[in-house]
């Protein structure tokens, strides 16, 4: 029955008309394509909707293989061709028809699939054929030394069989011992071989003979005073190379700066000791005041010497002949400083210097002769032993005196 819609007249009176109908107009309005997000693009009236939906690509459908699956129509030649469970296919390999799922469970084991080596030799080999491969082919596959039984890979064993110390040998001296190990040849060769020629035990002093090992006894009787003078020869000559690397590094260690910084050690025990007897000198290094220079030898008397004995510290400086005297200028004309450091952080480098400019009438200074002057120049009165022990001059039993030659300078400090 139609619904019947009363409206009021203008004049007040009621009139009676029929309204839509709401099946219809349902019926007939706009809608999308359940499929929209997916891409379908369709949009018309409600009532096409369903016929739409018998073709739309992207509508879900059974498959016709009857796998089970619901496929959209834009996906099913894909699913048909590629990922049905029910779809016939064949091996690429072995060309044997399979259904979907029988392919998959057939991949990974047709032996008509080549592959790599598994014991990585680099070959790709029917998997039906790897078991052969890997026992006859592969140049992985492991091998006994016949040497030495040892396993190794068939690409390394040549190399290793032409260093296997158990190879046999035969002597290179062609002795009458049979075969001999790799690894026994060097000890052969060096105790037992009868053929090898043998150098005398005397070749470093000279002995120029070199036998069979069984005529080296008989040499070494029969040549015994001439291998004694051959030892002394030898012994001569070696003497000779020590001195002669002696005074090489007696040379490298030779101050050529002009500057001496003397420590004396064990102050107590000399300073008894030069009391108890008159004139105790002790001697410097000798030292140079450059590579070419003069060379010169400081020397102290702890207990004194002449005016200072008994009361002070006596220090010298004597020339001593050098290798270049001959080139130098005569008289040494050099300033001398004497400097007798304090020791410890908190004095710093303070101390007691005195020096001179010597005299060129002074015969100290004159080119020396091989017997050099035994005293020198310099100060008898240098430092009083109460002013050695009032201030910081002797540190742990050591005292360090500094003797500098300054060729710059004409007036002393």
């Amino acid at each position: 029955m139609k619904r019947i819609r009363n409206i009021f007249s203008k004049k007040g009176e009621y009139q009676i008309y029929p309204g839509p109908d709401p099946k219809q107009a349902i019926m007939g309005s706009l809608v999308f394509c359940i499929h929209h997000k997916q891409g379908c693009k369709w949009s018309d009236e409600l009532r096409k909707l369903k016929g739409h939906l018998n073709v739309c690509k992207h509508d879900a459908t059974q498959c016709p293989n009857k796998c089970g699956a619901q496929i959209p129509r834009i996906m099913m030649t894909d699913h048909l061709q590629f990922t049905c469970n029910m779809r016939r296919t064949k091996c690429e390999f072995c060309q044997s028809e399979f259904s979907g799922a029988g392919l998959e469970e057939h991949a990974g084991t047709c032996g008509q699939e080549p592959i790599y080596c598994e014991a990585k030799c680099g070959q790709r080999v029917l998997r039906g054929r790897m078991t052969l491969h890997k026992s006859k082919d592969c140049a992985k596959r492991l091998r006994r030394c016949v040497h030495c039984a040892r396993e190794f890979s068939c690409d390394t064993l040549p190399l290793h069989v032409a260093q296997c110390p158990r190879a046999p040998l035969t002597c290179p001296q062609r002795c009458d011992v049979g075969a001999i190990a790799r690894g026994d040849m060097e000890a052969h060769l060096r105790d037992e071989c009868k053929a090898l020629a043998i150098a005398c035990s005397f070749k470093e002093a000279g002995c120029r003979f070199k036998g069979p090992r069984h005529m080296l006894e008989a040499h070494l009787e029969a040549n015994a005073a001439s291998h004694l003078s051959l030892m002394v020869s030898l012994s001569s000559r070696q003497g000779q190379q020590i001195q002669m690397l002696k005074t090489a590094v007696s040379k490298l260690s030779i101050n050529y700066t002009g500057t001496l910084l003397w420590k004396i050690t064990d102050w107590s025990a000399k300073m008894t000791e030069a009391r108890s007897k008159d004139g105790l000198e002790l001697v410097s290094p000798p030292f140079y005041t450059s590579q070419y220079g003069y060379k010169l030898q400081a020397s102290m008397f702890l207990n004194g010497n002449g005016p200072g004995e008994n009361t002070h510290v006596s220090v010298y400086i004597k020339v001593l002949p050098g290798e270049y005297d001959a080139l130098l200028k005569w008289p040494f004309a050099h300033s001398i400083t004497f400097t007798l450091f304090e020791q410890g952080a908190q004095t710093g480098q303070g101390g007691v210097a005195e020096s001179f400019v010597p005299d060129p009438t002074w015969e100290n200074f004159q080119r020396p002769s091989n017997e050099p002057d035994q005293l020198g120049f310099g100060f008898p009165r240098f430092i009083s032993h109460e002013m050695l022990h009032r201030r910081p001059f002797i540190k742990d039993d050591t005292v360090f005196l500094r003797v500098k030659v300054d060729p710059s300078k004409i007036v002393a400090v």
